[in-house]
């Protein structure tokens, strides 16, 4: 008899949990032991809430669909604009989700077996195989809400390899866990005041580098693409500035948006003095080899090697004959301070190359002695209750359990890890978010004294 344990790995689990914002899935169904037909489907998947219909053909191929909506045979047409169809890629990565069409119904809520769109059949006839309707559509926008057949726009060699045969059927309880909750007292200390950021921008304005032949702390930011490390730096010019700004190129694009190394001094507004760091951006890191932004480029960023503007070549690393000159680096053009931009919503799709990046990067940082700091950048996006009121960040158990897991998946500790949210799409300054952001930056300047810290008896020594 078929074993009643999910056909998933728990990589691939893993990632699916992510995908549908952190949920739980419980296995209600599976078609080798309850039996292909649609009544023992309704009778395990009915009025069991969002579910998610994972499907094997013989070619292994790993594809199916998401319903938010529940089964109850209605005889209705559903609308459920969080349907979607996936694939999940044959070589390991996120799975490549196709949304359901503006307009349309995203299936027929009937006694027979599970479909999407009434374009994708699985089990049909009661039997292991897949039924693809999408050439019989007309594929007009107007033609969506009577006719079922191009509700998902997709390409049915990339979605199953065009094998129609399946290997198993499987349906999984979709459990979104509660991210209002709230811990019985704000588990940091922050004072969410006009007066607390005036403190904040009076002590970086004032701060001075315990070494005495820096004049500004060399801040570096790491990490994958989209995280928000362009996005921070605008975020903190802004500040300073006292309105928006979008000095350094920031997106949502699925490569890295920074080509080139860059160095961003900020001023004390428009006609102020700079003040006393720069924040120097990085190509994102990106899990493929060929890619991103390559570790040993990130080593001669650290000792100060890569001039302002270098473009990074993915497939070449930074050479040092390239330089024009010989000679060390000063302390000053070293990096003092290295700060991992990780995006919340995203913790748990990091894939495990990602990691292994991050982990040697980490090695190389620690041989060297660089204090490490991590920006969980998009608390408002990864927590309802945070987006509601920027302010309950340190009360949110939800968040609190994120900070816990980076620092787990990173090897950093808990204290070093540190919630924000930058400036996207607002026109104004807020209180709250400027404290966060302060908060972060101060703490990197206090590192950075601890570096110079740590090297004060080494050059006593020289």
């Amino acid at each position: 008899m078929a074993s009643r344990t999910s056909r998933l790995t728990d990589e691939k689990k893993q990632r699916f949990c992510a995908l549908l914002g952190d949920a739980e899935l419980t296995l209600l169904y599976k078609a080798s032991v309850h039996g292909y037909d649609a009544s023992a489907f309704h009778q395990c998947c009915d009025r069991q809430g969002p579910t998610l219909l994972v499907a094997y053909n013989n070619s292994g191929y790993v594809f199916g669909g998401y319903t938010s909506v529940d089964y109850t045979q209605s005889g209705g047409y559903i609308t459920d604009d969080k349907a979607f169809l996936f694939n999940v890629p044959k070589h390991g990565g996120n799975p490549i989700t196709i949304k359901v069409k503006s307009g349309c119904h995203a299936r027929l809520d009937d006694s027979g077996v599970p479909n999407f769109g009434q374009q994708l059949f699985f089990c049909y006839n009661n039997r292991p195989c897949l039924s693809d309707n999408s050439q019989m559509g007309l594929g007009s926008n107007t033609y969506c809400n009577t006719n079922m057949y191009n509700t998902f726009k997709f390409n049915a060699k990339t979605l199953y390899g065009n094998d129609t045969q399946l290997a198993e059927c499987e349906v999984y309880k979709v459990s979104h866990q509660k991210k209002n909750q709230v811990t019985e007292k704000q588990w940091r200390n922050v004072w969410w005041t006009v007066e607390q950021k005036q403190e904040l921008l009076k002590s970086i304005k004032n701060y001075k580098p315990l070494e005495s032949s820096v004049n500004r702390v060399q801040i570096l930011m790491i990490g994958p693409v989209g995280a928000g490390k362009s996005s921070f730096f605008n975020s903190i010019n802004s500040i300073f500035m006292g309105r928006m700004t979008n000095k350094a190129m920031a997106g949502s694009s699925g490569t890295s948006l920074t080509t080139h190394f860059r160095t961003y001094p900020v001023k004390d507004g428009r006609e102020g003095k700079p003040l006393p760091f720069v924040l120097c951006d990085t190509m994102g890191l990106e899990e493929q080899s060929g890619a991103g932004l390559d570790i040993e480029d990130i080593s001669c960023i650290l000792q100060g090697l890569i001039p302002d503007r270098y473009t990074f070549n993915p497939v070449a690393p930074y050479q040092l004959k390239e330089q024009k000159f010989s000679r060390s680096a000063s302390l000053e053009q070293k990096i003092h301070c290295v700060v991992y931009v990780i995006d919340a919503t995203k913790i748990s799709l990091m894939s495990s190359k990602l990691e292994e990046k991050l982990a040697g990067i980490r090695r190389k940082l620690n041989l060297l002695g660089v204090p490490q700091i991590v920006l969980m950048t998009k608390v408002d996006e990864a927590c309802p209750l945070v987006e509601e009121d920027l302010q309950k960040v340190y009360i949110s158990s939800y968040i609190k359990t994120k900070v816990q897991e980076v620092s787990s998946r990173l090897g950093v500790p808990v204290s070093c890890v540190l919630p924000v949210k930058n400036y996207s799409q607002e026109l104004e300054l807020n209180l709250s978010c400027d404290v966060l952001l302060l908060t972060a930056l101060q703490q990197m300047l206090r590192f950075a004294d601890d570096y110079f810290d740590d090297i004060s008896p080494m050059q006593g020594n020289s």
